[in-house]
């Protein structure tokens, strides 16, 4: 009787845990959000890689956009420098290698052999880490390191390590028998990407130089009747998998047990299923941007609801680094402040190149805001950045706030005791040293005057400041600091306020991490800690039916001692 009760109350827990190799308590409709966020990633890269070529930029189509972009990047890192220095082979291959990662590996993330979804993971990490290493892009590679997870399952996320103290078991032949179709699809998408390629950049091993050759060989008109084939079957891709998943979640759901349970996720699988669809139908219509024959093509409805929910921007299209800029030099504007209008004296930014003495930083996962502004209003006159005069004004005005914008230690800012008299801008093309010159990591020369040498009151400043609207702003309303908020907030800022962005951000995230690791060592310890428990031989038959039989002799006898006792 024991016995029977221990597997009634197991039975609910095993067949809910036995489900796909779900833990206790897991929710039929947990899978779906992750799919959104997987079919998230998949729009991102793939969009990414296709407007490269759409672009036409020729930088992209002649593969040599690496060789620019080091040196001509928002904001470079100092890896940056050694990576712009590598051979032009080199950067070349890794732009065919971009290609593939954004074109070719993003559709293996809906393929059901789970090899090839691992591989399109470490790839799409080790393209995000290189962005990483050679480029401050605040926390958007960091995010989309977050959007890679939803290619992983809870068997390669678990220790593994922890049970391979256990023997293996050689798997049955059915279960080889099945597994060998995932093996063939693995090696036929090895085989199709590896001749794609060779074929598409045409790769070339020259054995005498160590050297692999590249070059494009297809052309514009052969990639757009391409990407007007492959674009709408994506579509039926993404329609495919999240069907499913919806029937993965249906089977989960009968595994529910008890009427209460089944009614409440039956509600919550509904309610989510419901919105994964909706969702992925609303994306369509950004994601078809890039094919105008298939966007054309795309159910009316699609259109409809996304016109209805398009200003809450709950999708968008995507497309990084579509042209490459910068191709004759780094364009980079220079501001510079007087007191007589004779002695000009450089404003020393933090982040973005000006002095050519001083290494490019790391900020990640810092986002200097005006440092990148400058970086876009050099692309272009300053009247196609109407906020550059605003800057200008607060400068000629001493205002501190956006002073720390510029310089967090305002000693370092050289008109912290006077404001300057007059303020002008400098255009420079700017460019990576070359090996073997002691002490610069960049070369500049001037090109013409950003902006015009200007004062308070001048007439040039006014006028551009009533053409941009800028001249009769009313002052912003004092805020109240009566409150202990208020005054904590105010009191934390000041103390926090020496400290530059990325050192305090890179503090906090090494707290947190500091916290984690101490609380998994003074933690309980999981269950693979422990070392293996022997196991126990079986017992021979005859001791088996002796114990058997001794077992009432010795009821009997240690009742009779009992008694005895008594």
């Amino acid at each position: 009787m024991a016995r029977r009760a221990s597997c009634l109350h197991g039975g609910h827990c095993g067949r809910r845990a036995r489900g796909a190799g779900r833990p206790a308590g897991a929710s039929p409709h947990e899978d779906l959000p992750f799919w959104l966020v997987r079919w998230l990633l998949f729009r991102l890269m793939f969009a990414s890689g296709v407007v490269k070529l759409t672009s036409r930029c020729p930088a992209w189509w002649g593969l040599t956009a690496l060789t620019y972009h080091y040196e001509t990047q928002c904001l470079p890192t100092p890896a940056s420098w050694f990576a712009h220095h590598l051979p032009v082979w080199l950067h070349k291959l890794s732009v065919v290698a971009t290609f593939l990662i954004e074109i070719a590996m993003p559709p293996l993330f809906f393929m059901p052999a789970r090899r090839l979804r691992l591989a399109a993971f470490y790839s799409q990490v080790l393209l995000q880490v290189l962005i990483i290493v050679t480029g401050n892009y605040n926390f958007f590679n960091l995010l989309t390191l977050v959007l890679t997870t939803a290619l992983l399952d809870d068997k390669h996320l678990a220790a593994e390590s922890g049970h391979s103290h256990r023997k293996k078991t050689p798997a049955s032949w059915p279960k080889a028998l099945l597994g060998l179709p995932a093996l063939l699809l693995e090696l036929t998408v090895a085989g199709l990407l590896s001749y794609g390629a060779v074929h598409c950049f045409g790769l070339e091993v020259d054995w005498e130089q160590y050297t692999v050759r590249s070059r494009t060989t297809f052309t514009f008109h052969q990639f757009s009747q391409w990407l007007k084939v492959v674009t709408l079957p994506t579509i039926w891709l993404g329609v495919a998998s999240l069907t499913w998943e919806l029937l993965r979640a249906l089977w989960r759901w009968t595994q529910v047990w008890g009427w209460l349970g089944k009614f409440c996720a039956a509600v919550q699988l509904f309610i989510f299923g419901i919105a994964t669809a909706a969702l992925f139908l609303i994306s369509l219509v950004p994601y078809s941007y890039m094919e105008p024959s298939t966007h054309g093509r795309l159910w009316t409805g699609a259109h409809r609801l996304f016109g209805a929910v398009e200003h809450l921007q709950l999708a968008s299209s995507y497309g990084l680094f579509r042209r490459m800029s910068g191709l004759g030099g780094r364009p980079e504007v220079v501001l510079e402040g007087s007191y007589d209008g004779h002695h000009w004296t450089e404003i020393e930014f933090m982040y973005k190149p000006g002095n050519v003495s001083r290494p490019p930083p790391v900020v990640v996962p810092h986002q200097p805001r005006l440092d990148w502004q400058m970086w876009f209003a050099a692309l272009g006159p300053h009247t196609h950045s109407p906020w550059f005069t605003s800057l200008v004004l607060c400068l000629l005005q001493g205002k501190e706030p956006v002073i720390r914008l510029i310089q967090n230690d305002v000693a370092r800012y050289p008109f912290h005791k006077q404001p300057p008299t007059y303020v002008r801008a400098q255009l420079y093309k700017y460019w990576f040293s070359q090996p073997g010159e002691q002490g610069r990591w960049w070369r500049r020369q001037w090109v013409e005057e950003f902006f015009p040498s200007v004062s308070l009151g001048d007439p040039v400043l006014d006028t551009l400041l009533r053409q941009f609207g800028l001249q009769d702003k009313s002052p912003p309303r004092a805020r109240s600091a009566s409150s202990a908020l208020a005054q904590a907030l105010h009191w934390l800022r000041s103390q926090l306020s020496p400290l530059e962005a990325p050192t305090l951000l890179w503090g906090l995230i090494l707290t947190v991490g500091a916290i984690r690791v101490m609380q998994a060592l003074l933690g309980p310890r999981p269950s693979w800690w422990s070392p293996p428990a022997r196991e126990e031989r079986p017992a021979p038959k005859d001791s088996a039916r002796g114990q058997a039989a001794s077992a009432p002799n010795s009821r009997s006898s240690s009742s009779q001692t009992s008694r005895r006792r008594k």
